[in-house]
């Protein structure tokens, strides 16, 4: 059984910086991909941010430069920094696991930016 256990979402104004974290637990011998996606209201669920298991990253066009991926494969852990946030990056975030076919979700934490 695969779980992933997200947190450090919060309130933030805008310009302001916050590290998501999703740990990882379970059965996991090999995966081909960690990532973040996020959903506003209203809206459908997208790609923020991925890495492969060789390391190499995407980003979506709008956080690019303002976001960084990266994990802590000792702690089975992965996180997205998150600077210069905007009011149109609130959203709930969810991490993301593909093992093979499978993708594997998070709860979710909610980010909002606002003043």
């Amino acid at each position: 059984q695969v779980q992933l256990v997200e947190s450090g979402g919060g309130l933030v104004q805008p310009g302001g910086s916050l590290r998501l974290s999703c740990s990882v637990s379970g059965s996991i011998f090999r995966y081909n991909a960690m990532g973040w996606y996020r959903q506003a209201p209203g809206k459908q669920r997208q790609l923020v941010a991925s890495m492969s298991t060789g390391g190499s990253t995407n980003y979506a066009d709008s956080v690019k430069g303002r976001f960084t991926i990266s994990r802590d494969t000792a702690k089975n852990t992965v996180y997205l920094q998150m600077n210069s946030l905007k009011p149109e990056d609130t959203a709930l975030y969810y991490c993301n696991l593909k093992i093979g076919f499978n993708n594997y979700w998070g709860q979710g934490t909610q980010v909002t930016v606002s003043s």
